[in-house]
């Protein structure tokens, strides 16, 4: 069987283009097929381009613990770019259909950068969904309690759910330590996506992510728009953001209505064949 990797990042993803159109490897297969150790390695596998009614393209996303991701602005740029190098598309834009909807890419000519637009922000607690207290509302600047300690938060779903912690310092360590808890909180019946988000100034901000089902992470552009919608809705940052990860740079445009357009890398690492010695208990 054989799959593409490639990284946006530091984050990467396996690539399965299906002969047939569905989904090929149960949960437990996935999780093997992920390991650092006992499979190929990976943050997730992508299984398309598959047929869609809705899209150019349709495109499935697994998580290494044998989820499903409703959307990934690093695996999204990951497939443009798969699609790109596999000449099924040019330099002008087109559409994948994502469990978290239908998003836009497109691949600069000479695929150093690719730009998705992520779709806009929600920060209801019906939509993301979080469980809440009193009447359906934005989850702005809420206490969530972990670890014994009480810090204030942000949710908000851009097809995925998130939950940002703003904090005047972050660190890989707290983000291991918080990440966990945070993920599996009770206001939160998906499980959440969770970052720590430093505010540098009005054009850059920082971010530690641990993601729902993969666990702590060096890059993420769901997250990076995330964090990003939510420094705007705090009026702390303008519509122009560079987000820095541990992974590197994501460029956002974010306007008034937080809609996310993301531009950022993605890099081809090899084509590799899994055994399927490698898939036995």
């Amino acid at each position: 069987m054989k799959f593409e990797k490639y990284h946006a990042l530091g984050n990467d993803y396996l690539i399965y283009d299906p002969p047939g159109d569905d989904q090929p490897f149960p949960a437990n297969e996935i999780i093997r097929i992920c390991h650092r150790n006992f499979g190929l390695g990976s943050d997730g596998v992508l299984v398309g381009p598959l047929q869609s009614e809705k899209a150019d393209f349709g495109l499935r996303i697994l998580n290494p613990d044998g989820s499903e991701a409703e959307k990934s602005g690093n695996g999204l740029r990951i497939f443009a770019r798969y699609l790109f190098d596999q000449k099924r598309v040019g330099s002008s834009p087109f559409t994948v259909d994502t469990l978290g909807g239908v998003v836009t890419c497109q691949v600069n000519a000479d695929a150093s950068s690719i730009s998705v637009e992520m779709g806009q922000v929600n920060f209801h607690s019906d939509v993301i969904p979080v469980q809440v207290e009193g009447e359906a509302r934005e989850v702005i600047n809420e206490e969530i309690t972990v670890s014994g300690q009480t810090y204030q938060y942000y949710g908000a779903t851009i097809g995925n759910p998130h939950c940002v912690v703003p904090l005047p310092e972050i660190s890989e360590n707290l983000a291991r330590t918080l990440g966990p808890e945070l993920e599996n909180h009770p206001f939160f019946p998906n499980r959440t996506n969770v970052q720590l988000l430093q505010i540098l100034d009005r054009n850059r901000i920082r971010i530690e992510i641990w993601e729902r089902g993969a666990g702590y992470t060096l890059a993420s552009g769901s997250s990076s728009s995330a964090a990003g919608a939510v420094a705007r809705k705090m009026g702390a940052c303008d519509e122009n953001i560079t987000v820095e990860m541990p992974g590197g740079e994501i460029g956002l445009v974010i306007d008034e209505g937080f809609n996310v357009q993301m531009t950022g890398p993605a890099t081809r690492v090899a084509t590799m064949n899994l055994d399927p010695e490698c898939l036995k208990h």
